[in-house]
């Protein structure tokens, strides 16, 4: 004979109360996120900065800032996944150590456009000025909006200061480490002095992925120099 006792936490209890299946499942998102993010807070790989990687100075922090603002990273990731297509096209992989100094990444979500992570030195600063004004004259089947309004904006008022203390906030409770030293905090009005919002931009885009693929330059030489036979 077929018993009709029920264990409270049994498959048949859960699913058939609507209040405690949320609650559960709940409870089993939070248990399997701790478990996944946690351990990433102890690992030197994502606390640390890669090789070459560096904080943003004042002029490309603002230029971030625009870059945001004017929602570039809604068309632009700046990922370059571990495939090959994606490495023949863009360059080397991304990797964690890389977005140490960023609050908050952009690694993007889609690509409308092409990924940025390593654009930094592939162009002139006068290609990036022309792209930016008209995308068009470049590629004519461009979506890209031209931001003509960019080079009007004057960007020497910019509270900058405060955002690089800010910053030094941030990244101390993250890493124990400011980011920015009292010097540079101090000097930082002094680059913004004559610069505009394009000039912020192109400062920005020029620095994308330079340190880290240098680094790797410089590291790929050794290894190939190490690995050469002695002569005789």
């Amino acid at each position: 004979m077929a018993t009709n006792n029920k264990k409270f936490f049994s498959h048949e209890v859960i699913e058939r109360n609507m209040g405690l299946l949320i609650i559960c499942s709940i409870l089993v998102v939070i248990f399997g996120g701790l478990v996944q993010i946690i351990p990433l807070f102890f690992q030197h790989s994502t606390t640390q900065a890669a090789p070459g990687v560096k904080p943003l100075n004042a002029l490309q922090l603002v230029g971030r800032d625009v870059y945001i603002k004017e929602g570039c990273y809604g068309c632009h990731s700046q990922q370059v996944r571990v495939l090959a297509s994606e490495v023949q096209r863009y360059g080397p992989y991304s990797v964690a150590g890389e977005s140490v100094y960023d609050y908050p990444f952009l690694w993007g979500s889609r690509r409308m456009g092409p990924d940025l992570a390593r654009v930094g030195g592939r162009y002139s600063d006068d290609w990036h000025r022309a792209h930016l004004r008209n995308p068009r004259q470049f590629v004519p089947e461009s979506n890209m909006p031209a931001y003509k309004w960019l080079q009007n904006k004057d960007v020497s008022s910019e509270n900058i200061q405060n955002r690089m203390k800010t910053l030094n906030s941030l990244h101390t409770t993250h890493t124990g480490q400011p980011m920015y030293s009292e010097e540079e905090i101090a000097k930082a009005p002094e680059m913004l002095k004559g610069k505009t919002e394009e000039d912020a931009v192109i400062a920005f885009l020029q620095n994308l992925g330079v340190g880290y693929r240098a680094a790797l330059a410089e590291q790929n030489k050794a290894n190939a120099t190490t690995a050469q036979p002695a002569a005789n």
